[in-house]
C-alpha cells in the first residue's frame, strides 16, 4: 500500500535528479533547435551536392536508433579522435542531434508556407540572405510551428530516461536506484510517473499559450 511518510522521504532525492532531466532535456532541445535551422537552411541550398549531403545525413540519423547514437558518441567517439565528455554533455548532444534532423523538417514545412511573393519582394529590396531570412522568413515561418516545436520537447523530456545507458543519473534511474536499495517500487515510480505527467502537461499549455499569443499580436 502507499506510504506517504515514505514518498514524503524520497521525493527530495527524487526532485533533485529531476534537475539533471531539466537541464537535459533544455540544452538538448536549444541544440535541436539550433541545428534543425541550420539543416533546414542548408537543405534549400542552390548547390546539389549540399542538399544531397544534408538530406541524406538526416535521413541516416533519423532511421537509425537513438540509443545506438548515444553508445556511439561515448564509447566510439572518444576512441577515434581522443576527445571525451561527461556522461551528460554527450547525452545532450545525442539528444540535441537526433531530433535536430526532425526539428529541420517542422522548420521546412514553415518556410514552405510562405508566399513565394515574399522572397521575390526581398530580391526586389536587395536584401542580403540573412536579412532575408532574419527579417522576412522566419519571423512569418516560426509561429505557425510552434505547437509542433513544443511537442518534440515533450518528446525529448521523455527521451531522457535513455541517458541512463551511458551513466548518466536522471529522474528514473534515481528511482530505480531507490526501488533496488528499499524494493518499493510502487511509490518512487508513481511518483516518476506524476512528475513526468504534470510538466508534459504544463508544457503543452505553455506552447498553447504562446501561440494564441502570437496570433494575437499578428492579427492586430
Amino acid at each position: 500500500m502507499w506510504d506517504w511518510s515514505y514518498a514524503a522521504s524520497i521525493l527530495p532525492r527524487l526532485l533533485s535528479a529531476l534537475q539533471v532531466t531539466f537541464v537535459a532535456t533544455a540544452w538538448s532541445f536549444v541544440l535541436a533547435c539550433t541545428l534543425g535551422l541550420v539543416l533546414a537552411v542548408l537543405s534549400r541550398s542552390r548547390f546539389v551536392v549540399i542538399r544531397l549531403t544534408v538530406n541524406g545525413v538526416s535521413e541516416f540519423i533519423r532511421r537509425t536508433p537513438l540509443l545506438v547514437q548515444i553508445f556511439f558518441l561515448f564509447y566510439s567517439i572518444p576512441l577515434l579522435t581522443g576527445i571525451s565528455l561527461s556522461a551528460l554533455a554527450t547525452g545532450i548532444i545525442g539528444l540535441g542531434l537526433h531530433y535536430s534532423t526532425y526539428m529541420s523538417q517542422v522548420y521546412r514545412s514553415g518556410i514552405e508556407g510562405i508566399d513565394k511573393g515574399q522572397w521575390e519582394a526581398a530580391k526586389a529590396l536587395n536584401f542580403t540572405p540573412v536579412r532575408t531570412w532574419s527579417a522576412i522568413i522566419l519571423p512569418q515561418a516560426v509561429p505557425p510551428i510552434l505547437p509542433i516545436m513544443g511537442n518534440y520537447l515533450i518528446v525529448i523530456f521523455k527521451e531522457t530516461p535513455l541517458l541512463a545507458a551511458i551513466t548518466v543519473v536522471e529522474l528514473l534511474t534515481t528511482a530505480k536506484n531507490i526501488n533496488a536499495r528499499d524494493w518499493r517500487p510502487f511509490e518512487p515510480y508513481t511518483i516518476v510517473g506524476v512528475l513526468f505527467l504534470l510538466i508534459s502537461l504544463a508544457v503543452a499549455f505553455l506552447a498553447g499559450w504562446l501561440e494564441n499569443r502570437i496570433k494575437h499580436r499578428y492579427s492586430r
